[in-house]
C-alpha cells in the first residue's frame, strides 16, 4: 500500500500516526497522539486532537474539528462542517479536561454537514444523523435522526438508503428486523 500523502499546509505532530494511504489536505492539524487508518481521506481545515483514535476508510469533510474524547470507527463518514464537542459545561476560565465525556461513532456512521454531536453519547453503528441536527442522546444502531434535539425518523440499511417498514431494503436487497425501538440486519439481498 502506498505512503499516506500529507499536503506541504498541513501539519502533523510527532507522534501522530497516519496510515497507509490516507490523504490529509490544506491546513488540516493532526495533533501528537492521535491515530488515523489506512485509507482516510481529511478534507481541508480538519482539527484532529490528542490521542483521537481513527478507523479505516473515513472520510472527513472540510471544516471539522475531532476533538479529545471522540473516537471513529472504520467507515464512518463526517460532513462539511460537522461539530464533536467534548465538555458538557465548558468555562473559558476553568479547566475540565478530567471532564471531557467520550464520544463513540460506530462503524459505517454518516454525520451530516453542520450536525452537532453532544459529548458523551455513542452513535451506533450505521445510523445516519441528518444535516443540521443536534445529537443530544444515544442513536441506535441504524437509526435515521434528525432536527433540533435529534429524533429518530426512520432506519437505515449499511448502504445507506431508507429503510421500508418491510425491513428489505429496495437498494441492494439486505434484510433487517425492524420494530419501533431497534433494527438488525438479518441476511444480505439475493
Amino acid at each position: 500500500m502506498r505512503e499516506p500523502f500529507i499536503h506541504k499546509t498541513a501539519v502533523v505532530d510527532d507522534g501522530a500516526h497516519i496510515g497507509a494511504g490516507t490523504r490529509i489536505w490544506h491546513f488540516t492539524h493532526v495533533s501528537s497522539g492521535a491515530t488515523i487508518g489506512a485509507r482516510c481521506v481529511l478534507g481541508q481545515n480538519v482539527f484532529v486532537g490528542p490521542s483521537v483514535q481513527i478507523g479505516e476508510r473515513v472520510k472527513i469533510q472540510n471544516n471539522v474539528s475531532v476533538y479529545e474524547g471522540v473516537t471513529i470507527a472504520d467507515d464512518v463518514f463526517l460532513g462539511p462542517s460537522c461539530v464533536f464537542t467534548n465538555v458538557l459545561t465548558p468555562r473559558a476560565h476553568v479547566a475540565r479536561k478530567e471532564e471531557f465525556a467520550p464520544t463513540h461513532v460506530g462503524r459505517g456512521v454518516t454525520v451530516g454537514a453542520n450536525a452537532t454531536i453532544v459529548c458523551g453519547h455513542a452513535l451506533g453503528e450505521y445510523a445516519l444523523v441528518g444535516a443540521g441536527s443536534v445529537v443530544t442522546k444515544e442513536v441506535p444502531p441504524h437509526a435515521v435522526v434528525v432536527g433540533n434535539p435529534a429524533r429518530r425518523v426512520g432506519w437505515a440499511c449499511r448502504c445507506g438508503e431508507v429503510l421500508p417498514e418491510t425491513g428489505v431494503c429496495a437498494r441492494c436487497g439486505d434484510e433487517y428486523a425492524v420494530s419501533t425501538e431497534q433494527c438488525r440486519w438479518v441476511r444480505a439481498g439475493e
